[in-house]
């Protein structure tokens, strides 16, 4: 997510075309962050990303990946390569470090289950900064501490997994070649798969081919559809406090579905 606050310049840095990132006033620990999500992404092997070329509190300079366009299977390698993300796990939910889901900052504290990580790493944060700020009412802060108190009911169990963490259609970008890959990699962190899947229904979603080809490796369960409202709630809450009361109907829409 890009709010507007970084500034991209696609330039050349040692005779290699790179995309340089930056953000006046940035927090110390912002690029950083994104940096260290790039390099477990790489790691992973399964989607590609760009690689780092300097790091800077203020700056980041990426490989550029190149604007392409989308070939025949695109969409399913995408999937393919997301399933294989998705089948490197962890024993706990969180991350080595804390990030950054587009501005935001995001705590990231192991935790040993995803309901307890999810309530208080991700939906009860941003819910308390919406009060704080006027956008959420206190009843609404009721409401969303009832859905946390609920999520056992909502979320089955699912083991902790590599996520790219803020997953939208813009994040997934197709590269020069042609090929897909990941970009924006401040959120990266160990959480369910299915709540990676619901972002990428939130603004849009991928075609049919993206889906058979993930489902067809990962093999989700069959109603996670059902539940995608609960995981979504933590990004439109997000959005209600970047972008401010046009999301406010989104999300008392989720909270009267499921509370």
């Amino acid at each position: 997510m890009n709010t507007g606050r970084q500034q991209i310049q696609h330039t050349t840095y040692r005779n290699l075309a790179v995309v340089v990132k930056r953000w006046p006033g940035a927090p110390a620990d912002f690029f950083s962050a994104e940096a260290a999500g790039l390099a477990t992404l790489a790691g992973a092997g399964a989607m590609r990303v760009p690689r780092v070329l300097a790091l800077e509190p203020e700056r980041l300079v990426l490989e550029d990946l190149g604007d392409g366009v989308q070939k025949d299977g695109f969409w399913t390698k995408a999937g393919e390569r997301l399933a294989a993300q998705h089948a490197i796990g962890n024993a706990r939910f969180g991350f080595k470090r804390d990030g950054y889901c587009g501005p935001t900052p995001q705590s990231n504290a192991w935790a040993d289950d995803g309901w307890r990580f999810f309530a208080q790493h991700r939906l009860l944060p941003q819910a308390r900064r919406a009060f704080d700020a006027g956008h959420l009412a206190a009843d609404d802060v009721d409401a969303v501490d009832a859905l946390c108190a609920r999520l056992h009911e909502l979320i089955p169990p699912q083991p902790a997994v590599l996520l790219h963490g803020d997953l939208w259609l813009g994040n997934l970008h197709c590269c020069g070649d042609g090929a897909p890959a990941l970009i924006d990699a401040g959120a990266v962190h160990f959480g369910w798969a299915e709540s990676e899947l619901a972002m990428l229904t939130l603004f849009g979603a991928p075609p049919e081919a993206f889906w058979r080809a993930y489902e067809g490796i990962a093999k989700p369960a069959p109603d996670w559809r059902e539940r995608a409202p609960v995981y979504n709630l933590y990004h439109l809450l997000n959005h209600l406090n970047l972008f401010g009361g046009s999301y406010l109907g989104g999300v008392r829409e989720v909270l009267a579905r499921f509370v």
